[in-house]
């Protein structure tokens, strides 16, 4: 017997075309009721997991402690691979181009959401071109000063930096960086003029603070822990929104009375755009169990990480707002990379 609906559907479309239609339909109700088991079975070989940086670094060491429990936990492999370049842009967009099927998977700082501020020429969007899997944690910055420098406080950096515009400089690991970047929200926040003094890395930075040549710098809490504890540099304040677990005795910004200064490096986890949502939340629900974990907890928390575990949409609001945060701070100090 047919129906009226199939008449209306055949003087609507000629019979090929009904045809096609019928079978589309039919595709899409067979792959909606495949995306269930598709996560059932997921993964069922090695899993990628891209950090866009060298091995050593903050990414790498968190890349290879979840990476390892992540194998425990799903019974397949989970390998890590470095693939830095142009401020972790090579490695990114490798994953981008991949295949959205949950085997390659990006760990990056929240220098992904900021980099489009900052390269005149990408060739990914981190709001479009990904999406957002588990965010991990966050690292602050501690800001340091040389031990003779007279600011015993964030209030009274800016007191001396207000009486002599340009005259109070900070170090950097280099332009763009995340301390670079720290460093001018602080200026733009709060109006002063400090003199920046870019070097090839972190750790020749550090050591001018020391020797007393720069008195300043921004620098990540657990670089800056050691010399803090020997007396070769003093903390004034940590970037968090609370107070560093590893310097429970130096205030925040916030504290100081700077309500709008918050710095920390974030990390997360995301996919090729169009990856399955099924995969997207097994993975999200393994990696948060590994966040779980007392001996991961103890052990990223020792390397000052603040464990952020949550679902997915918290780090695709977290990325969003990170984005939209640092386009007028990067456009306000003209900084821009090539």
């Amino acid at each position: 017997m047919i129906s009226d609906q199939d008449h209306s559907l055949r003087r609507r479309y000629p019979m090929p075309t009904l045809s096609r239609l019928l079978a589309a339909l039919a595709c899409l109700a067979g792959l909606a009721g495949a995306l269930p088991a598709l996560a059932q079975t997921y993964p069922s070989r090695t899993i990628t997991m891209v950090v866009p940086f060298p091995a050593g670094g903050s990414a790498d060491t968190l890349a290879r402690r979840i990476g390892q429990h992540l194998t425990e936990r799903t019974g397949q492999p989970v390998v890590v691979e470095n693939r830095p370049g142009a401020g972790g842009n090579v490695g990114t967009d490798a994953v981008a181009k991949a295949a959205p099927d949950g085997y390659t998977i990006l760990v990056t700082p929240s220098s992904f959401a900021i980099s489009p501020h900052l390269y005149a020429r990408l060739a990914f969007d981190p709001l479009k071109d990904f999406v957002a899997v588990a965010e991990i944690g966050s690292i602050p910055m501690v800001v340091i000063v040389h031990p003779s420098f007279a600011a015993r406080s964030l209030a009274d950096l800016v007191t001396l930096a207000k009486a002599e515009p340009g005259r109070v400089s900070y170090a950097s690991a280099g332009i763009g960086t995340t301390n670079h970047l720290a460093a001018e929200l602080f200026k733009f926040r709060t109006g002063v003029d400090i003199l920046h003094i870019p070097y090839r890395g972190n750790p020749l930075a550090v050591v001018d603070v020391i020797g007393g040549r720069v008195p300043v710098m921004f620098d990540f809490v657990l670089t800056g822990l050691q010399h803090v504890r020997d007396g070769k540099v003093r903390a004034l304040a940590t970037t968090g929104r609370t107070r560093a677990a590893v310097m429970p005795d130096v205030p925040t910004a916030i504290e100081s009375g700077f309500a709008d200064f918050e710095a920390s490096t974030w990390f997360g986890v995301y996919a090729p755009a169009g990856t399955p949502q099924a995969i997207v939340d097994k993975l999200n629900a393994e990696i948060n169990a590994v966040l779980a974990l007392p001996i991961v907890q103890e052990r990223l928390g020792a390397l000052g990480v603040e464990l952020t575990p949550g679902p997915a949409q918290q780090l695709r609001d977290r990325t969003a707002a990170e984005f939209a945060k640092w386009g007028p701070i990067i456009q306000a100090a003209r900084i821009r990379i090539d």
